[in-house]
């Protein structure tokens, strides 16, 4: 991205909204105008298809957090005319330049120790010696941010996804140089190819973009005619996404040089990938433990039983000891989500059903089987409601 998106862009207007707006807000407001403005849904319209790659620009910088923040401060440096990387000159000094560096631990050479010209070497160009030019070499091009859905299974054995992705892409007429082909861009006259212009204000002289070849440096006397120059297009591209075996919800992919092609042969940006992981009817996950909850009779937790419960890809037997309680959780090793280093486990939680009716024999069967136990499965309960009792008829006394 230039010099010049940077400064004369105004990202928070071409989204429509403040630039104390959050990033729901910021979201919010990009799927609405992507929605309206897509190529598939305006097709042939050449207004529309330039104002979907100006509100994926202004997305892409200010959905993430440092992006954002550099793009506020170069606004706000350049505000009033800005500075040049590498000083300004008081007027009647006789030549003598003033290097900001030297107030950030930088020297004359601009070479700095987490100087001044750390923290915005990405932004300033124009100055002397090697930062005189950056504007005009190759521009590592921007992330792209997408979502997939996948139901827990896929989530769980990993998948191949086919990804489209609609958005900028190097113009394959003039192959990203902006010139018609057979023809190639000329160096900017007006600032020798450097993006920048000097002027003086005041006591001080100050760099700011070259107007006639807005900050890139060069001039294209004519323009390719597909991508008017830009050398770049709106593409719709078909990305195979390995997601891999174990995947959480809410994980983010990263699939390095897959992102929007760079500027002047510059490598592409990255693309993000954020899963999404449906919900299972019968398992749910812990780490990479499965949960399972089986219910049993009464009579096959106190008894003790084995029965067949399933796995992700079949069934196992669990052994259920007698006097098992309700809410017991039993581990079967092995039977989990499978990892690089072997598989989590499937715990499976018993829980006692209780019959909702029951017939005239079965209710004999439970009192007589009351009757026979005799034992209080609420001693302690008992005993204090017992002392509560006694007191309570103290007092009534």
């Amino acid at each position: 991205m230039s010099t010049k998106d940077w400064i004369e862009k105004d990202y928070y207007k071409a989204l429509g909204v403040t630039k104390d707006s959050d990033a729901a807000a910021i979201k919010k407001a990009y799927r609405k105008l992507a929605r309206e403005l897509h190529p598939d849904r305006n097709p042939g319209d050449a207004a529309a298809e330039a104002r979907f790659k100006e509100v994926s620009e202004a997305y892409d910088v200010l959905s993430d957090t440092t992006k954002r923040k550099e793009y506020d401060e170069a606004r706000a440096l350049f505000a009033n005319g800005g500075f040049s990387g590498g000083g300004f000159r008081p007027s009647g000094s006789g030549g003598a330049t003033f290097d900001i560096n030297d107030l950030f631990g930088g020297n004359s050479a601009g070479a700095s120790s987490g100087g001044f010209s750390d923290l915005f070497g990405g932004l300033f160009t124009g100055g002397a010696g090697t930062r005189r030019g950056r504007g005009t070499g190759p521009a590592r091009g921007t992330d792209v941010n997408a979502e997939v859905s996948l139901s827990f299974d896929e989530a769980v054995r990993g998948d191949t996804l086919p990804l489209q992705l609609s958005g900028p892409g190097t113009c394959t007429v003039c192959h990203g140089s902006g010139a018609r082909p057979g023809t190639s861009a000329r160096t900017c006259p007006t600032c020798a190819g450097s993006g920048f212009v000097s002027r003086n204000q005041g006591a001080f002289g100050f760099s700011e973009p070259c107007r006639d070849c807005r900050g890139t440096g060069r001039l294209i006397d004519d323009p390719c005619p597909e991508c008017q120059g830009s050398g770049v297009t709106t593409q719709t591209r078909t990305i195979n996404v390995r997601v891999p075996a174990g995947v959480r919800d809410g994980a983010r992919l990263r699939i390095a040089g897959k992102g929007t092609p760079g500027a002047r042969g510059g490598p592409a940006g990255d693309l993000y990938v954020t899963v999404h992981v449906g919900s299972h009817p019968l398992f749910g996950r812990k780490g990479d433990d499965l949960t399972l909850t089986v219910p049993v009779s009464f009579a096959e937790a106190a008894l003790g039983a084995t029965v067949r419960v399933p796995t992700l890809d079949g069934s196992v037997s669990v052994r259920i000891p007698a006097g098992t309680p309700s809410g017991r959780t039993l581990r079967v090793r092995g039977r989990g989500i499978a990892k690089k280093t072997g598989s989590g486990d499937l715990l499976v939680t018993v829980e006692v059903a209780v019959p909702q009716r029951l017939n005239a024999e079965a209710k004999d069967a439970l009192e007589k089987y009351a009757s026979a136990q005799g034992d209080d499965p609420r001693p302690l309960i008992t005993a204090a409601v017992g002392a509560r009792s006694t007191r309570a008829e103290d007092v009534r006394d």
